[in-house]
C-alpha cells in the first residue's frame, strides 16, 4: 500500500524469502515455514540438508539478493524464530516512504488508512474505548 516503485522488487524478494521459502529456527531445531518449502518435498528436503546454503535472517540483505523461480533454492535466510522473523519484517517496513499510515483493523479485518484528521481522531477514540475497557477488567483482578 503506497510503496514507490523501486521497493516494489525489494517486497517481492523479501516475499520470496518468507512467504515462499522461509526457514526458521524452533527448539533448536530448522524449521520450514514457507509455503514453497512445506508444499515440495524436494524444496523441504533441501532446505532441511546442508546441500542449501543457509543466511542470518538480515531483511537489508534478504532484499537484494537474486533467486531462482524454477527451480530447487540455492539459499535460504534463517530466522531465530517465526516471531523474531516477523518481527524484523515489521521493522523494515516501517521505513518504507509513503503519503499515508496504514492500520490493520482486527475487528473488520481490514487495513484502513489513515489519512485524514477524522481517521485519526476515529483511531484514538477506538482506542481509547480499549484502553478504558482493559482498565476496567485490571481493577477487578485479584492479587
Amino acid at each position: 500500500l503506497g510503496a514507490p516503485d523501486e521497493w516494489i522488487e525489494k517486497l517481492a524478494t523479501l516475499y520470496w524469502f518468507t512467504i515462499e521459502f522461509g526457514v526458521c529456527m524452533e527448539d533448536g531445531e530448522l524449521k520450514a515455514y514457507g509455503a514453497g518449502c512445506i508444499s515440495s518435498i524436494k524444496e523441504l528436503e533441501n532446505c532441511v540438508s546442508s546441500n542449501s546454503k543457509k543466511l542470518p535472517f538480515e531483511v537489508e540483505n534478504i532484499v537484494t539478493t537474486s533467486y531462482p523461480i524454477t527451480t530447487i533454492q540455492p539459499v535460504y535466510f534463517v530466522a531465530p524464530s517465526f516471531a523474531e522473523a516477523k518481527r524484523k519484517v515489521m521493522e523494515w517496513a516501517q521505513q518504507i516512504p509513503r503519503p499515508f499510515t496504514a492500520h490493520y483493523n482486527p475487528y473488520t479485518q481490514s487495513v484502513e488508512l489513515i489519512n485524514k484528521r477524522s481517521n485519526c481522531v476515529k483511531m484514538i477514540r477506538d482506542l481509547a474505548n480499549e484502553m478504558k475497557t482493559l482498565e476496567d477488567a485490571v481493577m477487578k483482578l485479584v492479587d
